[in-house]
């Protein structure tokens, strides 16, 4: 028997580097009385996968989940990340991705790092992923978290779990699923920056005016006219690129603003997050 004392800490650093369970990891350093080399040796002749392998292999597949609170106020999206997209596809990764989900909603989880302090059926959620890394032979990882809260919140994901929308609106008009999840959709295809005008950051529209300036002044007009053009072509950045302003994909003779104006006067877009795998 082992007269090494084997800390709590030696078993941490080789569930980092193995993914093994804890226990195992105990036992495996215990009896290579301390030896990490030797625990992983003797962790691998007792069958377990061990993930050590893995923790440099970029993770650029998955999953991206959304949901919302029973009560339809708090949307949350999350992308949780494999190697491959066989196992993105595969039933029990898709299960494990919505458990995750579940667990942020069920503990109004404020932001990633608190998330993975939660606890997954007793185990801490940043175990549990080493513990699937382990199991299923691939790097798996939790990249993205967003949490939308707003009178009516909407959650839509698109293309086989690749991307996911949060959408709130300012009211829970009657007709607030079904315009929410037109919006999601308006979302999803057009990838606004922004919700309006005004929310768009002052870096970006400085960033917009230089581009749309150079380009002027690289089709050789007179340096009077740069300013005016520059001017133009922003609002049709604006038009672009900011949700409200943007013709409605299902009907492109009104913006998505009249859209909504339609469906109950004065309804509009509070808040949206929009993930998409691996961007």
């Amino acid at each position: 028997m082992s007269t090494v004392q084997i800390t709590a800490s030696d078993v941490n650093k080789l569930r980092q580097q193995t993914g093994a369970g804890m226990m195992d990891c105990k036992k495996a350093l215990t009896e290579a009385n301390g030896d990490f080399e030797a625990a992983i040796d003797y962790l691998r002749k007792k069958g377990a996968k061990v993930a050590a392998s893995r923790q440099d292999r970029e993770s650029n597949e998955g999953v991206v989940i959304a949901k919302t609170s029973s009560d339809g106020k708090i949307g949350y999206v999350v992308e949780v990340n494999c190697e491959t997209d066989f196992v993105a596809k595969n039933a029990d990764f898709v299960a494990f991705a919505n458990s995750v989900i579940d667990l942020a909603i069920a503990n109004s989880a404020s932001s990633l790092e608190s998330l993975l302090q939660l606890a997954l059926n007793g185990v801490v959620l940043s175990d549990v992923i080493l513990d699937q890394t382990g199991k299923i032979g691939e790097k798996v990882g939790v990249s993205k978290y967003e949490v939308v809260t707003g009178e009516k919140v909407i959650a839509y994901i698109h293309g086989n779990y690749r991307l996911g929308v949060l959408v709130a609106l300012s009211a829970n008009a009657a007709r607030a699923d079904e315009a929410g999840k037109d919006v999601a959709m308006q979302i999803a295809a057009m990838n606004p920056v922004a919700i309006d005008k005004g929310d768009v950051d002052s870096k970006t529209i400085e960033r917009e005016l230089e581009i749309a300036k150079d380009v002027i002044r690289a089709e050789g007009k007179p340096e009077e006219m740069v300013e005016k053009i520059a001017v133009g072509k922003l609002n049709k950045f604006y038009k672009d690129s900011t949700l409200l302003n943007q013709e409605f994909v299902k009907d492109s003779s009104k913006t998505v603003s009249q859209f909504l104006n339609e469906v109950e006067k004065g309804l509009t877009v509070t808040a949206f997050k929009r993930v998409q795998l691996g961007a």
